[in-house]
């Protein structure tokens, strides 16, 4: 981060923008559990934790632990008169594997299953050179840029919902007995939420900008006005 009170209005350095009114602020150094508030809407801009870099990477390992776990344990057992059966996400997956229905069980897989796992992957390669105090990785800011334009489509949150409502459906025809990999799946909305609880975006990319790596062009335009 730039120097207090120092910004550019031609290349944007040294300022920040509030991702819901636009409002524009002048960059300022926080300390461990400071707040930083738009002065317009109120919304939070920066609210550093210490520890937080080591934090989201056991949160991304979990995630990724819990969704390999929802993905081979059994989801849900159904059964009517003596007969039961149960199953999983990927004996779905491969049920449905062949015919025309593939491309929609690879898409339903991709959204529910790949999206979360690469998600938690790119935060664990963007946040661990920076929680050890080393210079971030060659490709951190593209990883980290990535991660958060996915977060919209990492889709878990919706299947459980919809899975929720349509046993309710389900269990007016029969039994319905609830497998690991659907409270592994409500487990891991819990953990998403903690990982947002402790996110705080604008610190890491002042973190992936002091390793000297650019992020969003600032740096480029500053080193050619610098150069002119």
């Amino acid at each position: 981060m730039d120097a207090q009170d120092t910004f550019d209005l031609t290349t944007g350095r040294g300022l920040m923008a509030c991702p819901r009114c636009d409002a524009m602020h002048v960059e300022a150094e926080l300390n461990s559990g400071e707040t930083l508030r738009c002065i317009r809407c109120g919304g939070v801009l920066a609210k550093p934790r210490g520890g937080a870099f080591s934090q989201l990477i056991a949160l991304a390992f979990t995630s990724m632990v819990l969704m390999m776990g929802a993905i081979f344990f059994p989801f849900l057992e159904i059964s009517r008169m003596g007969i039961g059966n149960a199953t999983s996400l990927f004996g779905v997956a491969m049920a449905f594997a062949d015919g025309v229905l593939l491309p929609l069980v690879l898409a339903v897989m991709a959204m529910i299953v790949g999206l979360p796992v690469l998600r938690s992957f790119l935060l664990v390669y963007t946040l661990t050179p920076l929680a050890q105090g080393r210079a971030p990785y060659r490709h951190a800011a593209t990883a980290f840029r990535w991660s958060e334009e996915l977060r919209p489509w990492s889709m878990a949150e919706i299947f459980v919902i919809g899975t929720a409502v349509a046993l309710v459906k389900v269990a007016g025809l029969a039994t319905v007995h609830l497998g690991p990999a659907f409270w592994a799946f409500c487990a891991l909305i819990l953990v998403n939420l903690a990982s947002r609880g402790f996110m705080c975006q604008t610190t890491i990319w002042d973190a992936i900008e002091d390793g000297s790596l650019p992020t969003d062009g600032r740096e480029m335009a500053g080193g050619v006005a610098r150069g002119e």
